[in-house]
C-alpha cells in the first residue's frame, strides 16, 4: 500500500469537503475512488496499515468506503483490521458510529462469517 499517496488523497478529500461544503462534489468522488484503489492494490499491507499506523482521522475517512473495499476484495482480514482499529479509537466510534457501519462491510462479503462486534 502506498501510504504517502493514501494520505495525500485524504488531505485532498478534506480540502474539497471544507471548500465546497458539498459531499456530492465530483472531486470528493474522485478521492473516494482513489482511496478504494489504493486500499485494494495490496489488501494485506492495507490491513497491516490499518492495524498499526492508521490514525483515528484516517479510519474515519476509510469508513466512507470500507464496504466498497470489502466488496472488491472479499477480504475478511480487511474487515478484522477495521474492527481492531475501531477498538483503538473509541472516540471515533462514538462520534461516527463505526461499529454500526462495519456491518455494511460484512454485508459486502459473499460468505458466512462471525462478526466480532
Amino acid at each position: 500500500m502506498n501510504i504517502a499517496k493514501f494520505r495525500e488523497v485524504i488531505k485532498e478529500r478534506t480540502r474539497i469537503s471544507v471548500e465546497t461544503l458539498d459531499e456530492w462534489d465530483d472531486g470528493i468522488e474522485k478521492c473516494r475512488e482513489e482511496m478504494i484503489q489504493i486500499l485494494c492494490e495490496n489488501i494485506e499491507s492495507s490491513a497491516t496499515f490499518i492495524e498499526t499506523e492508521c490514525s483515528a482521522d484516517e479510519l474515519s475517512w476509510i469508513s466512507e468506503i470500507w464496504d466498497d473495499v470489502a466488496s472488491k476484495t472479499q477480504s475478511i482480514k480487511f474487515i478484522r483490521s477495521l474492527e481492531s482499529a475501531i477498538k483503538k479509537f473509541p472516540e471515533e466510534d462514538q462520534k461516527y458510529h463505526l461499529r454500526e457501519t462495519i456491518q455494511f462491510a460484512y454485508g459486502a462479503i459473499e460468505q458466512d462469517f462471525e462478526t466480532e462486534f
